[in-house]
């Protein structure tokens, strides 16, 4: 789809990649309503951005069904229509093995992850199924595909975002509707503080040796990848090659990232 003068929402559009997502978007020339739960870091977008009347921002907490179904209206009527949602806001869990993770933090973690896309996702579909051309696309993870020691329901709620886009895509196969799942690696953005989460001392991991992709090629990738109508788009080296890994041996890949990790967890 080429995003050109298409409006397009996006959530998390407040910090990290999807910052950049909206800074990218409004470059290709898209209108963009950016969603995000903090009102201060969507001034702050819009400010770097200074897109006028192409940039809209709400502030919302995607995990609120009631606030999430108002939004279309909205969208609409600062845009005067909408032909895209791209799902990045995502929170990580602690860094805890399961049986030392709270039931709250649990149920947090799948409400942002997985049911904020999901109410977003029904919310929007209804308008954009009349469109002529549209597209949706779902941040998932390489912890949605690589299970990650201290991460384990962060990375359940984004494989089940994998599946649920998956099932998306086949649903709308008869439609104008494009889907994309996005697998990013890692990614040098403040997901962490973002989350309220801290990272114990890293031990004898090597840092250096863990390569991060930057916000703004994360997002000039998943906008090619929308672009180009690709199902699946990984962000990053590390999220292509462990891909690779994973399906040839899932064994070795699990006992890889074990040894990469595995001094994040406390305990």
């Amino acid at each position: 789809m080429d995003l050109a003068n298409k409006a397009i929402v996006v959530t998390g559009g407040g910090n990290g990649i999807g910052r950049e997502v909206v800074l990218d978007l409004l470059r290709r020339g898209a209108r963009v309503a950016g969603v995000d739960i903090r009102d201060t870091s969507l001034v702050e977008t819009a400010s770097i951005a200074d897109a006028g009347n192409r940039l809209a921002s709400f502030v919302v907490d995607i995990t609120d069904r009631a606030a999430t179904e108002a939004l279309p209206e909205k969208v609409v009527a600062a845009h005067g229509s909408v032909d895209g949602l791209i799902n990045v806001a995502g929170i990580i869990q602690p860094f805890v093995k399961l049986q030392d993770l709270d039931y709250d933090v649990i149920a947090r973690v799948l409400d942002v992850n997985l049911y904020g896309t999901i109410h977003m996702v029904k919310a929007f579909l209804p308008h954009l199924l009349p469109r002529p051309v549209a597209h949706i696309a779902n941040v998932s993870s390489m912890g949605g595909f690589l299970p990650v020691p201290g991460q384990t329901v962060y990375g359940a709620s984004k494989a089940a975002v994998k599946l649920l886009t998956e099932g998306l895509y086949a649903e709308l196969l008869d439609t104008n509707i494009g889907v994309s799942v996005i697998f990013p690696g890692a990614v040098a953005t403040e997901i962490t503080s973002n989350s309220g989460v801290d990272i114990p001392a890293m031990g004898s991991v090597d840092q250096s040796t863990i390569r991060t992709t930057t916000p703004e090629d994360a997002a000039r990738i998943i906008l090619d990848g929308i672009e180009g109508d690709h199902f699946q788009i990984f962000v990053g080296r590390d999220a292509r090659t462990m891909n690779l890994l994973n399906r040839l041996a899932p064994r070795r890949s699990t006992h890889l990232i074990y040894k990469q990790m595995k001094d994040l967890l406390s305990g």
